[in-house]
């Protein structure tokens, strides 16, 4: 069992992954599900010991945390923890023998089991206060375990977000004070190595190690659903979505600029772009 509180710091960016964030991941699941081309690479990199009892960081959909009870066999097994708790009921819904799954602040969380391995596929990118995250990650690991976690590398080398990003940000005007919800500190908080390196070294972690992976992301089976997808989920979309009715109202026109921009991504297989995170891996 975990400590299930959420901190104040948290409380925006849980609404914002269990309101409109969820709701536009479930209607573009079928195109996300290839961001776990990122994970699969980190397991087959740094694989869970067989019999592995496992922890999984922003788990969401719960399908990494399936893998990871895959790898870890019969004998492991895998609590998948998720700031928000309609993605941890999606993730139930599918959960399989040696899988459990709980809404957890892993900022605020004490875990009163320990782990041999902690995993997460984009999950700790929105931490307010990543160290002290990360220092509970370390507090659960027995000694010698291992941490995997993949992040965004830096905007430039991911135009599969950043070139909708440069389009849209210019034009769209944030508000200081927005009825919506902040998801957090962003998808490139960890884009930095040496950022990061000492953000796991002042949580306690040892043996700092990153690896970089680069793939290709589809992004639409054609360029309309390219568009509507990157309008709904990313930067660009993020700052569509802090800019309330005004943001709505530019959509038509920002649609349009996006299309000769993602047209250069189309390809006979769909609009497909680069994509590049670090695996980063530390001991405990």
């Amino acid at each position: 069992m975990t400590e299930t509180s959420v901190l104040p710091e948290n409380e925006e960016a849980q609404r914002a992954w269990d309101g409109v964030l969820f709701d536009r991941f479930l209607q573009f699941r079928h195109l996300i599900v290839a961001l776990a081309q990122h994970g699969e690479t980190a397991m087959r990199a740094f694989p869970p010991p067989a019999g592995a009892r496992i922890l999984d960081i922003g788990c969401g959909f719960g399908d990494s945390s399936l893998q990871l009870a895959h790898l870890a066999g019969p004998e492991g097994s895998v609590l998948g923890v998720d700031i928000s708790p309609r993605f941890v009921e999606a993730a139930r819904a599918d959960a399989v023998g040696g899988t459990c799954f709980e809404a957890v602040d892993v900022q605020a969380a004490t875990f009163d089991q320990t782990f041999d391995y902690a995993f997460s596929r984009f999950g700790t990118m929105f931490f307010a206060n990543p160290v002290a995250a990360l220092r509970n990650i370390h507090g659960a690991l027995a000694p010698g375990g291992r941490l995997v976690m993949v992040v965004w590398r830096k905007r430039e080398d991911n135009p599969w977000m950043y070139v909708a990003e440069q389009v849209v940000k210019p034009l769209v005007e944030i508000p200081e004070e927005t009825d919506e919800a902040r998801c957090g500190p962003g998808p490139f908080s960890m884009a930095n190595a040496d950022t990061v390196s000492m953000q796991l070294q002042l949580a306690g972690f040892r043996d700092v190690s990153f690896l970089r992976s680069d793939l290709p992301i589809v992004l639409g089976r054609d360029l309309d659903e390219a568009i509507e997808f990157n309008l709904a989920l990313g930067p660009a979309a993020e700052a569509v979505r802090l800019a309330g009715e005004e943001g709505d109202a530019m959509r038509p026109r920002l649609a349009e600029l996006l299309r000769p921009a993602l047209a250069q991504f189309e390809t006979e297989g769909g609009v497909v772009a680069g994509s590049s995170v670090w695996v980063v891996t530390a001991s405990a």
